[in-house]
């Protein structure tokens, strides 16, 4: 494909992952180290991945007549904010990228990766390298940003689990952010956001046949109806039930800024309706930021004086996302109903006009995600018609 593009007259900006599998293998071995490495040194080992994939690829071009040469993040001046492993994007400065263009080469550029304005290496977090892409398009105001995954683009569920998912060829950018942030993995959620803050168009297909994929868009007409675009399941979260806490705000102010302290993301909240001065809490994180979540906690209760965590474990969020969801209460009876045929138990709802989120046990999320695809329509070939005909 760069080889076919590059030959096509196009300038062309490569950005690439690290190989499958390398990231977590470079993790575990920090692992078996220690339980908590150094964030910073973290950061210099995980980019690691990225500048291989980087060399590879250009040598490969090399190969093939295509004259090419690789930057790191940091070569292509891509500058950060200093927290490690989470950093975020402040500028780009772009390195020498438009001169090597300028002189016809193709330049493939290190994701994930950047450097902070006092020169540490960074990296932005797990699939950062779609987020990596779209910053650099955005800064050469490129035509689009393609973006070439396993799958042939965006469907209306995760194709690995849903056979009969449909493939959808047009998406709108808050849509797209809504999917990817409740569960989807074919687009990182930040990418997206920043793909539609300076408008650059995105296509979404497979890297391993030709595709027309899925286009990703400024938003869509739902001519004043509800549309249902997708569900999505995220399997790697967290339910903490608190008991014992007082039922006013400043206890409760007490306990959401030491979570944001602790770098913890709270998704769900559910207050138990009592009467008792002294309510039970629920809230929902990553699962990963369990175990730093109830320290932060511990640490309240104990200033406090009051409140204990009585329950806490894995559980899994399944979400329809569309337009119209809160106000067509048909499509919240048919979510309810497909979760009661599947003999799955709720344990937390959210509603907002373009997501209905349900918490679940994780043991029967797949089960359930594809129960609720079913009722909902959206394996037949008539949805993703409906869909393309609403480009405004």
């Amino acid at each position: 494909r760069i080889q076919t593009s590059y030959d096509a007259g196009d300038h062309v900006v490569v950005v690439v992952s690290a190989r499958s599998g390398v990231t977590n293998d470079l993790i575990n071995r920090a692992s078996r180290l220690t339980s908590k490495p150094d964030c910073r040194e973290l950061d210099m080992l995980l980019s690691i991945g990225e500048q291989e994939t980087i060399a590879l690829v250009t040598i490969a071009l090399h190969a093939l007549g295509v004259p090419a040469v690789s930057r790191t993040g940091a070569q292509a001046g891509i500058i950060t904010t200093d927290q490690h492993t989470q950093a975020r994007i402040l500028h780009i400065t772009g390195g020498d990228i438009k001169e090597q263009l300028d002189a016809g080469r193709v330049v493939v550029v290190a994701g994930f990766q950047g450097v902070s304005d006092k020169g540490e290496i960074t990296t932005l977090g797990r699939g950062s390298s779609d987020l990596t892409a779209v910053a650099i398009a955005s800064f050469l105001e490129a035509d689009r940003c393609e973006i070439y995954t396993d799958v042939e683009g965006v469907h209306t569920g995760d194709p690995s689990l849903i056979a009969d998912a449909t493939l959808l060829k047009q998406m709108d950018y808050g849509m797209m952010q809504e999917l990817s942030s409740s569960g989807f993995k074919v687009v990182q959620a930040r990418a997206v956001q920043l793909a539609e803050r300076y408008k650059m168009p995105m296509v979404v297909s497979s890297s391993k046949k030709s595709s027309a994929g899925t286009s990703i868009q400024d938003e869509l007409s739902s001519f004043e109806g509800p549309r249902v675009y997708g569900v999505a399941l995220d399997k790697q979260q967290a339910k903490i039930l608190i008991e014992g806490i007082a039922h006013e705000p400043r206890s409760l102010a007490q306990l959401f800024a030491a979570l944001k302290a602790a770098s913890v993301e709270v998704g769900m909240v559910l207050q138990s309706d009592s009467r008792d001065i002294k309510k039970g809490l629920s809230i929902t994180v990553p699962h990963a930021q369990l175990h730093a979540a109830s320290a932060a906690l511990e640490v309240v209760f104990d200033r406090l004086g009051e409140g204990r965590i009585i329950d806490m474990g894995p559980v899994a969020k399944l979400s329809v996302v569309g337009a119209g969801m809160r106000s067509d209460v048909s499509i919240m009876a048919t979510l309810l109903a497909a979760l009661a045929e599947a003999q799955v138990q709720v344990l937390m709802v959210s509603t907002s006009e373009v997501r209905i989120t349900v918490v679940i046990p994780v043991q029967k999320a797949e089960e359930a995600l594809r129960f609720i695809h079913s009722a909902l329509g959206l394996g037949s070939k008539k949805t993703e018609e409906a869909l393309t005909m609403q480009v405004g």
